[in-house]
């Protein structure tokens, strides 16, 4: 899960690390008033979108004074951002910035452990940093039994700076940033930039943060933050309903009972020309409710030509399935062709249920395929 730039700030500065002054606002008049409140003869009006590239697409902007605070809030506010239509500004007070730093902290599945990455290249695309100047992005796997003591934020410190002042005030904000991503349970925890100011302090003049979904029952603070995207209600529904889905942007709708073999389906039929719309496993239960549930939400999805149903009856059996089917599309009406392909456990009696049926049966997963695959090419 994501979450704006001031949702983090707002989280960076509970645990100590220095941000500077910002206001949230939705409209030009709010924007003058915090513009007002802030003091400063400069301010930043920075889109709040749960997004990157906000300063390429115009959503970051320095203003002067009141008239130019308003109109630069007016021509951010509506505007979309990589599909994201932006309803809220930050205005942050303009910082003398000296130098910027890059500096986070994910999670390295290779290694099993946290990776926190450095570089002296902040404020850049660090994609673009890390495949054009791979040199100068440190890496450092963090032990979790040892974390990071003092000895060691000062070791990485020294990677950036060489004056004592800047070393032991970044040896303090990778150790709170370090502790906020473990007591958040976060996946990313990234300033870009972390800035020097002229008189030598360190700020964090942006903040971003995504939290692992899987741990958000522990954070009820994290979860009342999410704004989700359509798609990922949709995860969250399927996910509150016993199955796991996963939009994506074929056209071939996919129902399986089990993650390996839905993987398989999805390759399959990427390997005979097709485009697959999810993944969506069902998971083991013989439930026909869980069926009728996976069929609302596959046909939700617009992009869908073909559905392919794909069940291995181990747990599951294949009559249930059938059943569950037959009863879905009694509560659904669709011209959507669908494809059944049932083996294991009662496949017999599974595709009795279906003959005589709006279903295309097929006996193997190849068979299935090439039938989703030309149906889905034909009705292109």
């Amino acid at each position: 899960m994501k979450v704006h730039e001031y949702q983090a700030k707002d989280f960076f500065a509970s645990y100590g690390i220095p941000v500077e002054q910002h206001m949230l606002c939705y409209n030009a008049d709010e924007a003058v008033s915090a513009y007002k409140s802030l003091g400063k003869e400069k301010a930043v009006v920075k889109a709040q979108v749960l997004t990157g590239g906000r300063g390429k697409a115009g959503g970051v902007k320095l203003a002067s004074d009141e008239e130019d605070i308003a109109r630069k809030t007016t021509e951010i506010i509506g505007m979309s951002i990589r599909g994201f239509q932006v309803e809220k500004v930050l205005i942050s007070e303009a910082v003398n910035i000296a130098s910027e730093y890059y500096v986070s902290f994910a999670i390295d599945r290779n290694r099993k452990s946290v990776l926190l990455m450095l570089s002296s290249e902040g404020g850049m695309d660090i994609e673009s940093v890390a495949h054009n100047t791979p040199d100068r992005i440190f890496r450092f796997s963090i032990d979790p039994m040892l974390g990071i003591p003092d000895f060691l934020a000062r070791q990485f410190a020294f990677t950036l700076f060489e004056d004592i002042d800047q070393v032991n005030q970044l040896a303090a904000i990778l150790q709170k940033l370090y502790r906020l991503f473990l007591e958040k349970d976060a996946s990313l925890a990234e300033i870009n930039p972390l800035i020097q100011t002229g008189d030598g302090r360190l700020i964090a003049i942006d903040a971003k943060m995504t939290f692992d979904d899987n741990a958000l029952f522990r954070h009820t603070d994290v979860l009342d933050l999410a704004e989700l995207t359509k798609e990922e209600e949709q995860e969250r529904s399927a996910k509150q309903k016993g199955f796991s889905y996963v939009s994506l942007e074929g056209q071939i709708g996919c129902m399986v009972n089990g993650a390996g073999l839905a993987m398989a389906t999805m390759d399959l039929i990427k390997l005979y020309g097709g485009s697959p719309a999810n993944f969506l496993d069902i998971g083991g239960s013989s439930n026909p409710v869980k069926v009728i549930e996976a069929m609302k939400l596959l046909l939700s999805d617009k992009q869908v030509r073909v559905v392919l149903i794909n069940i291995f009856g181990g747990i599951t059996r294949c009559d249930d399935v059938a059943t569950g089917l037959l009863e879905a599309f009694k509560q659904i009406e669709t011209e959507t062709p669908v494809i059944v392909r049932l083996t294991g456990t009662n496949e017999r009696e599974g595709r009795l249920l279906l003959q005589n049926t709006q279903f295309l049966v097929a006996e193997t997963m190849s068979e299935a395929t090439h039938m989703a695959v030309k149906i889905a090419s034909e009705s292109h």
